[in-house]
C-alpha cells in the first residue's frame, strides 16, 4: 500500500530495522505457557541436560588442553568439571540477578508478586541446574567417600527453593532472581581453584582474582541484608500473597546463607589468600605430600 508516494510496508520495515536494540531485547519475553507442567518439566530437564553437556565439554576439553587436569586424581577431576559448570551457571545468575535488581521495571515496581516470562524461564533452568548439582554431588560423595556438609546443605536448599518457586505460582520473581545473584562469586571461585591446582597461587593474577572473589563474598552479605529488608518491609503482602510454607522455607534458607554459609566461606577464602591451600581436598593433598616425601627419603637411604 502506498500513501502520498510513501510505501507504508517499506516504512515499517525501516522502523523495525532501526529499532533500538535495547527495546528489541526487552520485547523478547519468553512467552511460554508456564502454567503447564509439560512446559515446566521440559525446561527443567533442558536445564539439567544443558549443564550436563557443559560438564562433559569441560572434561573433554580439559583432557586435551590441560596437563594439570590430566594429573589430577579422579575425584578432583570431577570437582574441576563441577567448578567449570558452576562458573557458567554463575555467569547466567549474574546477568539474571542484575537485570532484576537494576533493570526490569515490572519486578522493581512489585517485588512481591511481580512476574516476568524471562524470570520464569530462568527459574526453571536454574531448577534443572540444581537438580544436576545435587545428583553429581551425591554420586561423587558416594563413589569417593567424601562429604561436604556446607555444600550439601547449600545445594539441598537451592534445589527445593527453586522447585518451590516453580510450584508456587503466586510468588513474585524478584526474590528468586536476586537470590541467584548470590552466585556472583562462583566464576571467581572456579578460576581460583583451577589456578591453585596448576601451581599459580603465587602469581599476581591469582591474588587479584582472590581479592575480587573475597569482595564478591562481601557483596553477597550486603545482598542478603537487602533480601531481608525487602521481605520484612513488605511482610503483610508477602504472607498474604505467597504460601506460608514457601515463605518459611525461604527464610530458613536465607538465615543459613546470612549467618552460617556466607561468613564461613568468606573466612575460608580470606584464609586461602594468606595461605594458598586447597581446603576442599586438604587431607588428600597432605597425604600425597607425605607419600612423595616418604618416597624421596627411601631413595636417599638406598
Amino acid at each position: 500500500m502506498q500513501v502520498g508516494g510513501t510505501c507504508t510496508t517499506c516504512s515499517s520495515r525501516k522502523m523495525a530495522a532501526h529499532r533500538d536494540p535495547v527495546d528489541a531485547l526487552g520485547s523478547l519475553d519468553f512467552d511460554l505457557d508456564y502454567s503447564s507442567w509439560n512446559t515446566r518439566l521440559i525446561l527443567i530437564v533442558g536445564g539439567f541436560l544443558f549443564y550436563g553437556v557443559i560438564f562433559t565439554f569441560s572434561h573433554l576439553s580439559s583432557v586435551v588442553l590441560s596437563a594439570t587436569y590430566r594429573s589430577l586424581p579422579a575425584k578432583e577431576k570431577v570437582f574441576w568439571n563441577l567448578a567449570a559448570t558452576r562458573a557458567v551457571f554463575g555467569m547466567q545468575c549474574i546477568v539474571a540477578g542484575l537485570t532484576a535488581l537494576l533493570v526490569d521495571p515490572v519486578l522493581l515496581e512489585d517485588r512481591i508478586t511481580g512476574q516476568k516470562g524471562w524470570a520464569s524461564f530462568t527459574i526453571m533452568i536454574a531448577t534443572g541446574f540444581f537438580l544436576f548439582e545435587n545428583l553429581a554431588l551425591h554420586m561423587s560423595n558416594f563413589v569417593f567417600r567424601t562429604f561436604d556438609i556446607f555444600l550439601a546443605v547449600h545445594h539441598f536448599f537451592a534445589f527445593l527453593g527453586y522447585f518451590g518457586a516453580v510450584i508456587c505460582s503466586t510468588a513474585g520473581h524478584y526474590l528468586p532472581m536476586v537470590t541467584l545473584l548470590l552466585e556472583m562469586s562462583t566464576p571467581f571461585t572456579c578460576i581460583s581453584w583451577m589456578l591453585l591446582k596448576a601451581g599459580w597461587s603465587q602469581t599476581l593474577f591469582w591474588k587479584v582474582n582472590q581479592w575480587f572473589m573475597i569482595h564478591m563474598f562481601h557483596c553477597r552479605m550486603v545482598l542478603t541484608y537487602h533480601l531481608w529488608w525487602v521481605c520484612l518491609y513488605n511482610w503483610d503482602r508477602l504472607v498474604r500473597s505467597v504460601a506460608v510454607l514457601y515463605v518459611a522455607f525461604f527464610f530458613v534458607g536465607l538465615a543459613l546463607v546470612t549467618f552460617i554459609l556466607n561468613p564461613y566461606w568468606t573466612y575460608k577464602k580470606t584464609q586461602q589468600l594468606l595461605s594458598p591451600v586447597d581446603w576442599n581436598f586438604e587431607s588428600t593433598s597432605q597425604k600425597s605430600s607425605r607419600e612423595r616425601n616418604g618416597g624421596i627419603s627411601r631413595k636417599k637411604k638406598e
